[in-house]
């Protein structure tokens, strides 16, 4: 069976989660305003102004327009094909060096590439997370960081807090894509082998890809969600004049508060929701990874 080389996976693993973010971006800000509604309070004791996903689609509607359902998409797009080149082409090279072959062996090659890939599109990251949050007064939820772009506000940060400003929060973003990546890739290969072997469909069908990828969210989702809230909360957080969280110190620090403040629920805040941007962004990046590949000669390869 012939082997895709890491750099075509890097272009094709980009292109497929560039692809799928442009119809789950507005999920992506769906998620993002739950998870920073109710901030450090007590259920109860603020108002609930996005309520589940309909109505939290029809909310930013109504206070942005259609066109604020794709609030930070370009930032979104830089930090897919970032984090996604990267972290596909690591696990390619993991994959070559046999690494998927020995036990455990896919879970540590996709938590590294993760890891690696979340370093590299933190900055990205970090202003999607601000671009997203951003809205009216009535309707905000979160610290408002009023940027106008995605350069706009890469160039404020670097400005106002240094070159360390751009990966601030990228404690809570590693761990957060080590978890997501390392069950995506890992139950991904085996779901859709699993898929296969039960012969419910032809094998060379993109619905298998689908199948798989579908099994493959839900591991994603159960695993990745409470870091995906704390992720949300660093980056968007407000700082002093030194660059420091005015809320949290750090990972530990901001899963702490959640916990005591909001309670263990608040940690899978939105969780329908998440799901909803989560489960379709796994299936739809994993079955355009998977049908590029087959298109540029490389359908079958180690692993899938």
């Amino acid at each position: 069976m012939e082997t895709v080389p890491p750099a075509v996976d890097l272009v094709l693993g980009a292109s497929a989660c560039c692809l799928a973010c442009v119809f789950t971006n507005p999920l992506e800000v769906v998620k993002t305003r739950l998870q920073l509604q109710g901030e450090l309070q007590k259920r109860g004791t603020y108002p609930r102004l996005y309520r589940g996903f309909v109505a939290s689609v029809v909310a930013v509607v109504r206070a942005d327009g259609l066109c604020g359902l794709q609030k930070g998409l370009a930032a979104g797009l830089l930090y897919q094909g970032l984090m996604n080149g990267v972290r596909f082409y690591c696990y390619s090279l993991a994959c070559q060096a046999g690494l998927s072959q020995q036990p455990g062996g896919t879970v540590v090659a996709g938590a590294v590439a993760g890891a690696l890939g979340a370093f590299v599109g933190s900055p990205a990251y970090l202003v999607k997370t601000q671009l997203q949050a951003q809205t009216v007064a009535a309707m905000a939820v979160g610290h408002q960081h009023h940027h106008e772009s995605l350069l706009g506000a890469l160039e404020t940060i670097w400005r106002q807090q240094g070159l360390a400003g751009l990966w601030r929060g990228v404690g809570g973003a590693v761990p957060r894509v080590m978890v997501g990546s390392a069950a995506q890739l890992a139950t991904f290969a085996s779901a859709k082998a699993w898929v296969q072997e039960r012969q419910w469909l032809p094998e060379d069908s993109w619905l298998v890809a689908l199948a798989g990828g579908m099994i493959s969210s839900i591991a994603v989702v159960a695993v990745m969600t409470p870091f995906d809230v704390v992720s949300t909360r660093l980056y968007n957080q407000p700082v002093d004049g030194a660059g420091r969280g005015k809320l949290y110190g750090g990972l530990t620090d901001c899963l702490v508060k959640i916990w005591r403040q909001e309670g263990p629920l608040a940690l899978y805040k939105g969780l329908g929701p998440v799901y909803l941007r989560l489960g379709p962004h796994t299936i739809l990046s994993m079955l355009f990874w998977d049908e590029l590949r087959k298109l540029a000669g490389w359908g079958q390869h180690q692993g899938s």
